[in-house]
């Protein structure tokens, strides 16, 4: 089975229609304002109006109220959200879409505890824990703390870029990778040439596991 490929924190068309073209499975749109990569809802439709065919849209939210989870559904296309707060398993489920959970990874996680209470999550984000911010830091957590035996789509974030996509993809095994920070320019502003090179690692890495 091919791994995933999901860009996340676009800002700009042309970036995100570049990712889908090099073969990116899913692209990201933050709704969060405290991110530097917060869209609002015209640059979120114009975004998604553009991308071709078979390209999947998810929406990333932080312990955002419903009545916002809500206006953003209606206003643009999106097919998965991803809530990377401390949503309970309950606030996900309201929306009738699939949805991806977020952990941060601490030492102290229960990752099968965590995959019990989001049994009906299309995914499990795992991203690297920051006190401050809750997600897009660019770090790296140790890979270590990954179950060697799972059984949910299990994608991983925090610190990827080109240089270890391929690693990943080999040590961990995940469903999906999600990068944002490993492929910008500047926060919110993708490269072109990071995107693809992310993209052909991660197909590299598909062809000898």
């Amino acid at each position: 089975m091919r791994t995933r490929i999901k860009i996340c924190g676009f800002t700009r068309v042309e970036d995100a229609v570049f990712a889908s073209h090099s073969g990116v499975d899913a692209i990201g749109l933050v709704f969060y304002p405290p991110s530097p990569r917060n869209v609002q809802l015209a640059q979120a439709r114009e975004i998604v109006q553009e991308l071709p065919a078979f390209t999947s849209v998810v929406a990333l939210f932080v312990d955002e109220h419903e009545r916002r989870i809500k206006e953003v559904l209606r206003a643009v296309p999106i097919d998965i959200i991803q809530f990377h707060g401390d949503e309970d398993a309950e606030a996900c489920r309201i929306y009738n879409k699939p949805y991806i959970k977020a952990l941060r990874m601490q030492q102290d996680i229960d990752i099968a505890h965590c995959a019990d209470t989001y049994h009906d999550a299309a995914g499990l984000l795992l991203d690297a824990y920051h006190p401050d911010t809750k997600g897009g830091t660019g770090d790296k957590f140790d890979w270590a703390m990954i179950p060697q035996q799972y059984t949910f789509p299990l994608i991983l974030a925090g610190g990827l870029d080109a240089d270890n996509a391929k690693q990943a993809v080999q040590s961990v095994k995940p469903y999906a990778l999600d990068v944002s920070t490993g492929v910008e320019v500047q926060k919110g502003i993708k490269d072109a040439v990071k995107m693809a090179a992310f993209v052909e690692q991660v197909y590299q890495a598909d062809r000898i596991k």
